[in-house]
């Protein structure tokens, strides 16, 4: 049995751990309030315009345009949302498992990185990582920084440097569930739709012309996208990093009151040992 002064110590730290998680549990709760009515006020926007421009770019097959084309390059460029601090259960790698099991060839991923725990995970696995770093990003998110990343990934995609454009981020259900998404941003084709959908059918007419329509509405629906994304993933990461804290302060108490259970048996020990010894000693003496 351990003795008394280990018992102590060991509980001592333990309560101090116990003040720091629950500390940081009430800072992410607050957080997380924020976060989550920004998210859901976004969310209905996003999915709205993600579905909407799908409808628009799969009736738009006759249409030669620079986004519609598809590319000869086989890389995939996948924006990958994480956080840059750890302590949020299992946030963090879930968005990097996203990438790790997509079946996709780890030669043929270019990863544009917003959050430095993911890129670390990815990193240590072989995947390639943009030159640019987006992690100060999800600090303080505006929508500039949406439309800067929109911008060099088209760019990349003009140039062929990718083929595909890919987000992966947390989406936010509600304080307790965050849901893991990778979504393909372009090409859109006429998978996307239910093959059901009478839209699918009908040709899309572009005013003015479609040259200047598209260079207009696709720009917008991936900073969209992208902005959407980052509200989101913000407020999953605050919500995880809050259970995982809850759960780390129960944890914590749990383990106190066992060190203190421990900690009367060894002292109720050590008194019967004394008085033993003190009767034994007046025994001996008379």
């Amino acid at each position: 049995m351990a003795s008394m002064r280990d018992i102590k110590r060991r509980r001592e730290s333990i309560q101090s751990t116990s003040q720091i998680t629950k500390a940081m549990k009430l800072v992410s709760t607050v957080k997380l309030q924020k976060a989550k009515t920004a998210a859901e006020h976004s969310k209905p926007f996003n999915e709205l315009m993600y579905e909407t421009v799908c409808n628009i770019l799969a009736c738009s097959t006759n249409i030669r345009h620079r986004y519609l084309q598809p590319s000869e390059s086989p890389k995939k460029g996948i924006l990958v949302i994480s956080s840059n601090r750890g302590l949020a259960g299992g946030y963090n790698s879930n968005v990097a498992k996203l990438v790790t099991e997509s079946g996709f060839d780890k030669d043929d991923v270019i990863i544009y990185n917003m959050g430095r725990k993911a890129r670390e995970i990815l990193e240590r696995k072989g995947y390639r990582i943009s030159d640019e770093d987006y992690s100060d990003v999800i600090n303080e998110p505006l929508y500039d920084d949406a439309m800067r990343i929109c911008k060099k990934m088209l760019q990349d995609y003009e140039d062929g440097a990718i083929g595909e454009i890919f987000i992966a981020y947390t989406s936010f259900k509600n304080t307790v569930v965050h849901e893991p998404v990778l979504k393909q941003l372009l090409p859109v084709s006429s998978e996307k739709i239910p093959s059901n959908d009478d839209r699918n059918k009908i040709p899309m007419n572009y005013e003015p012309d479609e040259e200047e329509a598209l260079d207009l509405i696709i720009p917008k629906y991936i900073t969209s996208i992208i902005y959407g994304a980052i509200k989101e993933a913000i407020a999953s990461e605050n919500g995880a990093r809050m259970q995982a804290m809850d759960s780390a302060t129960t944890n914590a108490e749990e383990m106190i009151s066992d060190l203190e259970l421990k900690f009367n048996r060894a002292r109720q020990a050590a008194i019967t040992q004394e008085i033993t010894e003190i009767i034994a000693g007046a025994n001996a003496i008379s």
